[in-house]
């Protein structure tokens, strides 16, 4: 099994009503549920680690996941609210404001021996959870136990609006970054954490301490990447219209660890082992998936029947 641990909420997302008018529209959101319903509609056997509420939006999120193959037996049901994430586009990228006190998501705690982690082959970690100091306190205390035994996958999702001291971050996601086995973040994420450091220097050094893949994606400008013994591998974004592009990466992600899954390369020794080609049919498939999440709003994966992989 492939798990995420992290955020499940609620995004509304813009549209505009009969008159013309600017509106929002409900959808089932979150980074670390949209990467694991991406996994699950591929095909991989998928859980989701997290908290879910009982109220109606977090039914709404049980019944999404549920319906898209997503294991919940690992979440942790409670009656505090959902998180909210309200979205607006702006140049293109998405901007949110989120509603996120003494949510669900913020009150999770991590049960110890409760994830059978001899049977999960990868863990995907990141976005709002690992800003708040009891996420990711309970996030390292689950990657800890995981990394014996399973991949750790890492993208930072940065939402800088939540960031309330940005040196404290900052060392915190290179804490994260530094348990990781693939780091996947976006070239607005890169900026945010690295200023206008060459994307290649870090990642040469992400790769000197550990990582074995280091992933930035760049929009319409494709995606590249550096591996430990297979070097630089870059792909193009397929030509789409677009509708939105929120949970595009998170699709893209999804698609990454599901392919290296079918690749068998999702095992920390076969993910450094892996070689070029296998990595760019695993990155292309990603790309593409990314690509049709952004045709439709809101995060919306593909499912197994809508894109071809092939090993």
């Amino acid at each position: 099994m492939l798990i995420a641990c992290g955020d499940a909420l609620i995004d509304f997302v813009p549209t505009r009503n009969t008159e013309g008018r600017e509106s929002v529209m409900p959808a089932v959101g979150g980074s670390c549920l949209n990467v694991a319903i991406g996994m699950a509609r591929l095909g991989a056997p998928t859980g989701f680690v997290g908290g879910v509420s009982t109220d109606m939006f977090g039914r709404m999120i049980a019944d999404h996941a549920t319906a898209s193959n997503v294991e919940l037996g690992l979440a942790t049901r409670s009656n505090h609210q959902t998180t909210l994430a309200f979205v607006r586009i702006v140049a293109g990228e998405s901007h949110y404001a989120f509603y996120d006190a003494e949510t669900a998501t913020r009150n999770w705690t991590y049960r110890r021996g409760a994830i059978p982690f001899a049977n999960i082959e990868a863990v995907h970690i990141g976005s709002t959870t690992l800003v708040n100091d009891q996420g990711a306190a309970e996030t390292k205390a689950l990657i800890a136990d995981a990394r014996a035994s399973s991949t750790i996958s890492f993208d930072p999702n940065c939402r800088p609006n939540l960031v309330k001291n940005k040196p404290a971050y900052l060392a915190r996601m290179a804490e994260f970054a530094g348990h990781a086995d693939l780091i996947k973040m976006s070239d607005v994420d890169f900026a945010y954490l690295f200023g206008g450091e060459p994307h290649e220097q870090r990642a040469k050094m992400l790769l000197g301490q550990g990582t074995s893949l280091v992933v930035i994606t760049r929009g319409n400008n494709g995606a590249i990447a550096w591996h430990a013994s297979a070097g630089q591998i870059e792909v193009q974004a397929p030509k789409v219209e677009i509708a939105d592009t929120i949970g595009a990466g998170d699709s893209f992600q999804a698609a990454l660890l599901f392919a290296l899954h079918k690749q068998g390369r999702i095992g920390r020794q076969q993910l450094k082992d892996t070689g070029a080609d296998e990595l760019r049919r695993a990155l292309s498939f990603a790309a593409k998936c990314a690509g049709l999440t952004c045709t439709r709003p809101g995060a919306d994966p593909p499912w197994s029947h809508e894109v071809t992989w092939s090993v």
